[in-house]
C-alpha cells in the first residue's frame, strides 16, 4: 500500500509538472525538456559505466546532449540561425573523436559506439521536441501538439495496464517483458485512438483522421520504446534505471516511450 501511495504520488506530480512545463510556455518546456535530458544521459552513461566498465566521462557527453538541445530548441523558433548554433554540436562531435586519440581504452570501437548511441538514443529524439513545439498551427511556440504527444502516450501506457491486467494471457515479448500482452496492446491502441477524438474537437483545423493516424502511430512507436528500455535493462541485468523518481525508477524509465513516439509526432508535422 506504502508503494502505491508514493508510485502515485510521484505520478501525479510528473504528470502536473508535464504539462505545467508545456503549458507555461516555450523558456520553462525548454528549461525541463534540456533537464531531461541531462539527467537522462547521466543515468544511461552511468549505467554503462557500472555494469559494462564503460569508463564513459559523463559530464563531457550530457553537456554535448545539452548543446544539442539547445541548438535545437534556437533552430526551431529561429530557423536562420541553425546553421551558427549546430556548429556547437559538430564542435562536440569532433572533440569526442579527437579526444580517443589521447585515452587508453582496450576497445576504442566500442567507447565510441556506446557515446554516440547514448545521442542518438536519448539526446536526438528529445531534442526533437524542439521542432513539435514550434511546428504547428500558429506561428512560434505551440503546445497543442506537445500535448497530445503525452497524453497519447500516457493513455496509451493506461490503456494497456488495464486491459492486460483484466485480459492479459498472450505475451507480446515475454524474453524481454514478460508482463506485457497482446490484449494490453491492443487495449492501449484503443485509449490512445479515443483520444484523438478530443484533439479533433479541440483543434478542427486538421482533420479527424490525421488526429487518429498520429495517435496510433505515437501509440505503436511509444510501445516498441518501452520495450526497446526494456531490452537494455535485460542486457544490463537491472530492474530499474534508477531511482530518482520514487515508486518509478529513474527519468529512462518514465521518457522510455517518449525516446520513439517523438518521430511519430515530426513524421506528421508540419500538418
Amino acid at each position: 500500500m506504502k508503494n502505491l501511495i508514493t508510485r502515485s504520488l510521484t505520478g501525479l506530480v510528473y504528470v502536473l509538472v508535464i504539462l505545467g512545463s508545456i503549458l507555461g510556455g516555450a523558456c520553462t518546456f525548454g528549461a525541463l525538456f534540456a533537464l531531461v535530458t541531462v539527467c537522462c544521459l547521466w543515468e544511461f552513461y552511468g549505467l554503462l559505466n557500472v555494469h559494462k566498465s564503460a569508463s564513459i566521462n559523463r559530464l563531457h557527453h550530457c553537456v554535448g546532449g545539452l548543446i544539442l538541445f539547445a541548438a535545437s530548441f534556437v533552430a526551431a523558433n529561429d530557423a536562420w540561425l541553425s546553421t551558427a548554433v549546430f556548429g556547437l554540436y559538430l564542435a562536440y562531435l569532433v572533440s569526442v573523436l579527437v579526444a580517443e586519440l589521447y585515452v587508453k581504452n582496450s576497445d576504442h570501437i566500442a567507447h565510441l559506439a556506446t557515446v554516440f548511441l547514448g545521442q542518438i538514443y536519448i539526446a536526438l529524439p528529445l531534442s526533437m521536441l524542439n521542432y513539435v513545439a514550434f511546428s504547428g498551427v500558429g506561428d512560434g511556440y505551440t503546445p497543442i501538439f506537445l500535448l497530445a504527444l503525452f497524453v497519447f502516450i500516457w493513455l496509451n501506457d493506461t490503456g494497456a495496464y488495464l486491459t492486460g491486467m483484466n485480459f492479459g494471457k498472450h505475451r507480446l515479448i515475454e524474453r524481454i517483458s514478460p508482463k506485457k500482452s497482446w490484449e494490453g496492446f491492443w487495449g492501449g491502441l484503443v485509449f490512445a485512438g479515443l483520444s484523438a477524438f478530443a484533439f479533433a474537437c479541440y483543434e478542427p483545423s486538421i482533420h479527424l483522421y490525421k488526429w487518429l493516424a498520429m495517435a496510433l502511430l505515437v501509440a505503436l512507436l511509444g510501445v516498441w520504446g518501452d520495450l526497446i528500455e526494456s531490452l537494455f535493462k535485460r542486457t544490463l541485468n537491472i530492474k530499474d534505471s534508477g531511482n530518482a523518481l520514487p515508486g518509478h525508477g529513474g527519468f529512462l524509465d518514465r521518457f522510455d516511450s517518449l525516446l520513439l513516439a517523438v518521430y511519430a509526432m515530426i513524421f506528421f508535422l508540419p500538418i
